[in-house]
This record gives structure tokens, sequence and C-alpha cells, in this order.
């Protein structure tokens, strides 16, 4: 065999070997976000936070890739999810709840699945991640971090209905004043925004963690961002604080202390004490790094 062809077998058989290695990512699980860096600003997903523990997931659902997760495995629930906000074109899915194969094995499909196949989940998933199991008789709903009302195909909503997207969220927090954030966003994006508005939604622990089911970790506060780099440019006074970056955090437990967020006593009864704090883009990020302990960049350039 001839020098040349030599190195084109060898040339092909490498890239055969590469995906059982880790060099050529062919589905969501990787070690960074190289599939999927549109759904963050300038393609660049958020700075200093240390790699070990977390691990990227790009969403992949019906062959496509609909937003970008950073889950710890450890928790058993995402850091943060990062998509592109695009308001409904139809109604809420029913909730087919799903799972991601390749937590549990690098080998497996590349594709989010339904919990309610058959076979059941293996031991090597319950292992690996949430399970609809750990929520029941919680005390918590499943929180969307990317919220299905902020996606536009049908196919894009279902796909925010995986456990790899879903944190511990009281009731209290996720049909009262973090929905109602929710809506605000939306609608600030359609008065408003000119072009694409990145946001990355996300969950604080507690200090000391408590957990559910003593398999998933529950957040003390809820967090997130946007940033929309084109918008109007005849903005109400009102509203120039909002742009290009905004975020917010959220309490998601009613009996924390004030040090992040203040409680509203005139709040309504049934969701006093899950208030949610506006605020800039540089305080959440300072509120990120006393509770996790690291300098946290979200948007590239802080979205200028």
């Amino acid at each position: 065999m001839s020098q040349r062809k030599m190195l084109q077998f060898s040339t092909g058989a490498l890239l055969l070997l590469l995906p059982w290695f880790g060099g050529l990512v062919l589905g969501e699980i990787s070690k960074d976000f190289s599939q999927c860096l549109n759904f963050f600003y300038k393609r660049t997903p958020p700075s200093g936070i240390p790699a070990v523990g977390y691990q990227p997931i790009c969403q992949r659902y019906e062959n496509q890739y609909h937003f970008a997760s950073l889950y710890h495995r450890q928790h058993r629930a995402p850091l943060y999810s990062a998509y592109i906000l695009s308001p409904a074109d139809g109604k809420r899915p029913v909730n087919t709840w799903k799972y991601e194969p390749q937590l549990a094995s690098s080998n497996a499909s590349p594709e989010m699945k339904s919990f309610y196949g058959n076979p059941p989940v293996s031991p090597k998933v319950i292992r690996s991640q949430a399970v609809l199991e750990d929520y029941k008789n919680s005390g918590y709903t499943k929180g969307h971090l990317n919220p299905s009302m902020h996606q536009k195909t049908m196919a894009d909503r279902e796909a925010t209905f995986t456990l790899t997207n879903i944190v511990p969220q009281r009731v209290g927090s996720n049909g009262g004043p973090w929905s109602d954030l929710e809506k605000e966003m939306l609608e600030r994006f359609k008065a408003h925004c000119k072009g694409l508005m990145y946001v990355i939604t996300g969950a604080l622990p507690y200090i000391t963690e408590r957990w559910i089911n003593n398999r998933v970790s529950a957040p003390e506060y809820m967090w997130s961002a946007y940033c929309c780099p084109s918008y109007s440019s005849n903005l109400p006074k009102s509203m120039k604080k909002f742009f290009p970056t905004y975020a917010a955090v959220g309490r998601n437990d009613c009996n924390s202390g004030h040090e992040f967020v203040p409680v509203n006593v005139k709040t309504r009864a049934s969701v006093r004490g899950y208030d949610v704090r506006r605020m800039s883009l540089e305080t959440l990020e300072g509120i990120l790094a006393q509770r996790l302990g690291i300098r946290i960049s979200l948007f590239h350039g802080q979205c200028r």
C-alpha cells in the first residue's frame, strides 16, 4: 500500500474512532456547547464557571437543537438554561416529560427521550439524573428555566419539558411572581426588542444544600437575565434602564432572609415571600459571585 493510501486509511479509521474517545461529538452531551453556541450572545457561553461537576447539554429533540443547559450532575438539576426568546405561536403542549439518555451513557441516543416509553427507564438513568418519582409528594413543582411560553413552535415548546431544564420550584413562585416576570419579559421583547433576545435563566442552591427525595438539590433562589442588543431607538424614559440588559432574582423560599430579595408585605397572602427583585445585570452577577464564590460574566462584553 502506498504511503498516500495508508494516510487516507489511517485518517478514516481515526475519524471512526474519535466518537469513542470524545474527540468528535455527535450528540448533545459534550465538553462544551460547540453544537449549540447560537443560543448565546456572540456565540459565547457564560464565563467563570468551573467545568468540574457541570455537564453542557445541547438540548436536542426531533433531530434539532432547541436551547442549551448547564447541568450539575451531583445536584441532578441545571445551573442554567440559555435560549433565544420567541413568542409561542400556539398552545402549551401536553406535559410529556423527558430525560437525557447520554447522561447515563455516552453511547446512548443523542435525542431526549420520554419517560413514558416501554421498557421503563433503566437504573443507570435513575442514577444519572432526576426522574419523575423525585418530584412526587415533594412539596415542589417542576419549574422550567426555559419556559414553554418563550418558545415559538410546538417542537420548541415540547423540548422544554425535559427534567434537565427543570428545578424544584415552590408553587408560590412558579405560579406567582416568577410567572409574572416571564410574562413581563415576553411583553418587553414584543414592544421594544428589534432583534434577538438572548436569555439565561438559572437557580441558586442553599448554602447548606437542601434536597428532595435525597437526590435533587432544591434552589433557594431563581435568577434570570436577558440581552437585547438591538432595541427601539425611541424608548420611553421609563424603559431605558431595561435595555440592552436587565435581570432579576426571585425567592423560592418564603422563609429565606432578605439579603438578596426583600419581602413585600403588601403582596397577596398566597404568594407572599416569593417576591422577585428586578435589577441590573451587574447586580445579578455580583449576587452570583457572592453565593457561588466565582466571578461570572453572563453575556460577552455585557451585551454591548
